[in-house]
């Protein structure tokens, strides 16, 4: 079977990769962090993905980020195993809002 994977970006591709049209960024962190600092887009806590999931049907791109990059990558991981989103470029900021490589 093959399997559809997510793409690591860095903080600094971030930019070039979000004005991909119908690109959603998506931030998995709690919503107290979110309001404490973002990069903007959406804030859906790891937690609920699998609850807000038709919030990211309608884009082609998804960029997932956190603060250093681990619930990010769960988060990936997870979209990734849902069958809406096989079709779907899925990317990962390595490292996350701190980029701590």
């Amino acid at each position: 079977m093959l399997t559809h994977s997510y793409t690591d970006i860095t903080l600094a591709e971030l930019e070039r990769v979000r004005q991909q049209p119908n690109t959603a960024v998506v931030d998995v962190r709690d919503e107290w962090e979110f309001d404490e600092f973002n990069l903007g887009g959406l804030n859906i806590p790891l937690p609920d993905i699998r609850q807000r999931k038709s919030e990211l049907l309608p884009y082609d791109t998804i960029i997932v980020m956190c603060t250093n990059g681990v619930r990010s990558r769960v988060a990936a991981k997870d979209l990734l195993r849902q069958p809406e989103f096989q079709l779907k470029t899925i990317y990962h900021l390595h490292g996350g809002i701190i980029e701590d490589v």
